[in-house]
């Protein structure tokens, strides 16, 4: 049997075509209500798959707080590169 063709709007990111993405980002709901349901689902879907399992691991939480260590780097490296010049004050 064939696939059903999906409409763009319900695709999910990484099974859209780039000749597509236009389309798909226009159909995407950008009011704040529609940004909080993303990231709603986002969290819900780490959760289901990563920590949320039969036999889990500290896997997921360790990539949360790495991914947490790594941004929070990024996020003061101006000021660490700054101290790494000075010398006495």
């Amino acid at each position: 049997m064939a696939d059903k063709a999906v409409p763009v709007a319900e695709k999910r990111l990484m099974d859209v075509k780039l000749n597509q993405l236009g389309s798909w980002l226009g159909s995407r709901d950008f009011t704040p209500n529609g940004i909080i349901s993303a990231v709603r689902r986002g969290h819900d879907r780490y959760y289901n798959k990563y920590i949320n399992v039969k036999k889990g691991g500290i896997g997921g939480v360790a990539m949360l707080l790495a991914g947490y260590v790594v941004l929070s780097y990024v996020w003061e490296y101006d000021h660490i590169k700054h101290d790494r010049w000075r010398k006495y004050h």
